[in-house]
């Protein structure tokens, strides 16, 4: 899948949830959980124990069906070896150029991290298709993005950080492309207690709402 393809992709469901788990297994419950939920996009962080081992598997197993990634990806070193294991993704949590050079030169969707107008002139003279705007949450969240979008309206950003099912709405319909989601999605007690159908429905909530808020989007003069 070309980078483009990727992107498309992430564009058209809107949601990329960011699995965290204490271990390979429970985040491969969280991957099938948020697809059984309508959500077919997986970011594996690197926090997860055998993360890159992790994304190997996955790619094998369900990666005709689910587009996978790669989150926490700090340097280029790392970016890689996550390619080779079958990410059609990365995302970091802040700007590495090296990172977005490599990403670019192997057709991969990179989404690196940026928080101020500074980091997204660079993320995108860099070749960042998207940026992710982290942590969105503690700088005003969805009332940052509307802000942003001023002077970046045709820049493609992922708020992440202080998104969830309160919240999710507002930050489409102040401009965000698609929403990162981690815990607020991937509940660490669902993971741990078994309880896959809560992620599932979480999952099946967060695409009604983004699915209702971009069509009150679209509708405003």
């Amino acid at each position: 899948m070309t980078c483009e393809q990727t992107q498309n992709r992430i564009l058209e469901i809107g949601i990329i949830p960011v699995v965290r788990a204490t271990s390979s297994d429970l985040a491969m419950r969280a991957a099938d959980a948020v697809c059984a939920g309508g959500i077919p996009i997986v970011e594996v962080t690197m926090t997860v124990p055998g993360a890159i081992g992790l994304i190997a598997a996955m790619s094998q197993r369900i990666g005709s069906d689910v587009l996978i990634g790669a989150g926490t990806v700090l340097d280029a070193a790392t970016a890689e070896r996550c390619f080779n294991a079958g990410a059609q993704f990365v995302v970091s949590p802040g700007l590495d150029l090296d990172t977005v050079t490599l990403a670019i030169s192997r057709n991969v969707l990179v989404i690196p991290g940026t928080l101020t107008p500074t980091e997204i002139i660079a993320a995108r003279k860099a070749g960042a298709p998207m940026v992710k705007v982290f942590p969105c949450g503690t700088v005003g969240g969805a009332k940052y993005i509307k802000a942003l979008r001023g002077p970046f309206p045709d820049v493609p950003m992922v708020p992440t950080g202080g998104v969830n099912l309160e919240t999710a709405g507002d930050f489409i319909r102040a401009g965000a492309v698609a929403l990162g989601v981690g815990g607020e999605l991937i509940s660490a007690a669902a993971l741990k207690s078994g309880n896959a159908a809560e992620i599932t429905d979480a999952a099946r909530k967060f695409v009604s709402i983004v699915r209702q808020a971009r069509q009150e989007a679209s509708a405003k003069p």
